[in-house]
């Protein structure tokens, strides 16, 4: 959709808002038919739109603008988005828009962390997590960051990591980063839980979608964030978007934001916008988050599909005798199969240090999926993507 038609087809009484008035919106609060809906992110104060923008695969500064024009006001980027050019975009957008007038949340992964287990090494310091920090810092031109977290964490071993942790809350009392947090994917109770009982963490960035499988533990550790008062921004909303590789039956974007939504204990959503048409869609969730019933009809009909979405649960891992990391190969099928980001799907794959076709010759394999993926067939797949180096798709 071009811009102007987008434009012309704006939600009204959302086009044009020019400033996030902090005081006049308390809580969860929809003012009219065509009012945004904004909730408070825990106990940073901060009151934001249920809606925000995932920019991970965003380099369109004329996407953000629309966005910014309708009244999104929190965007959310990382260090490695595009080798940096996701943060620099943002940079020189925000540079005209006064600073205290959006949220900048960006993510630093911390170096050396073993994908199969979650555990740090000797390569995992705070000196490389400060480095890229401040590198990102200049990339958006800003003095400060208003939330950090610490990116890809799924072990509790990383949450209570001492250098970086103490980092972290270095920088914030140094006033270059507001608030700070964690983003996890994987053993994602785990993490919320333990984040909940340190106490120390403001917000957290987590993945929660109608296909988990385990939605009993991630609603208890939803609530238990809650009780800390920790803000929560719910990240792979769409379980990858579509519900088959060949793109035939997408998921409905309104319904599954709405249905995340309907957790009080989420507080924004991040769905990841690349089209004036998505944004479109997505605008309007942010002010009606009611769940239809024929909406709830395709999320009903979408869970009959296996989809793309991999749980990271790990209940295959014990069955692979060669101790493949098959979560992170399932999430880097979805980033290139759902999201069509080959760039994301190869840099996960050379993290994983995976060869082609790792599985080639094995005939001890007893690794089931509780989604019943084709385990096999989609490693096979995906890592096909080991023998391409990974700055071609830069």
């Amino acid at each position: 959709m071009k811009r102007r038609n987008f434009l012309r087809s704006g939600l009204a009484g959302a086009a044009g808002l020019a400033v996030l008035d902090r005081s006049a919106i308390a809580g969860d609060v929809n003012r009219g038919s065509n009012e945004i809906i904004y909730r408070t992110l825990g106990k940073t104060g901060l009151q934001i739109p249920v809606v925000s923008f995932g920019v991970m695969r965003s380099d369109n500064s004329s996407l953000v603008k629309a966005a910014w024009d309708a009244g999104i006001r929190m965007f959310d980027t990382a260090h490695g988005y595009m080798n940096g050019r996701n943060e620099e975009m943002l940079g020189n957008y925000f540079s005209s828009v006064p600073r205290d007038s959006f949220v900048i949340a960006t993510k630093v992964k911390p170096a050396g962390v073993d994908q199969r287990t979650g555990l740090p090494s000797k390569e995992t310091t705070a000196q490389d997590f400060l480095a890229k920090f401040d590198l990102s810092l200049q990339r958006l031109k800003m003095e400060y960051v208003d939330i950090l977290y610490m990116h890809a964490v799924d072990s509790v071993e990383m949450v209570r990591h001492k250098e970086i942790v103490n980092t972290m809350l270095d920088l914030k009392k140094e006033g270059r980063v507001r608030f700070i947090g964690i983003s996890t994917h994987k053993n994602e109770p785990l993490v919320i839980n333990t984040m909940a009982e340190d106490g120390i963490w403001d917000v957290v960035l987590t993945s929660y979608n109608f296909k988990q499988t385990y939605l009993g533990d991630m609603n208890s550790a939803l609530e238990a964030a809650g009780k800390a008062g920790m803000g929560v921004v719910a990240m792979k909303t769409m379980a990858g978007g579509w519900l088959d590789k060949e793109k035939t039956r997408a998921v409905n974007p309104q319904a599954a934001l709405k249905w995340v939504l309907s957790n009080p204990n989420v507080h924004t959503t991040i769905p990841g916008i690349t089209a004036f048409d998505q944004l479109t869609a997505d605008l309007q969730v942010m002010t009606d988050i009611t769940l239809t019933a024929a909406e709830n009809d395709d999320l009903l009909a979408g869970g009959s599909f296996q989809g793309l979405y991999c749980n990271a649960c790990s209940n295959c891992k014990p069955g692979c005798p060669n101790n493949l990391p098959i979560p992170e190969l399932m999430r880097a099928y979805m980033y290139a199969y759902g999201y069509g980001n080959l760039g994301m799907a190869s840099e996960l794959i050379t993290e994983t240090a995976v060869d082609v076709d790792p599985c080639a010759g094995c005939d001890a394999c007893t690794a089931t999926c509780v989604k019943g993926f084709n385990i096999r067939e989609k490693i096979t797949d995906i890592s096909r993507l080991a023998s391409v180096p990974h700055d071609f798709f830069a």
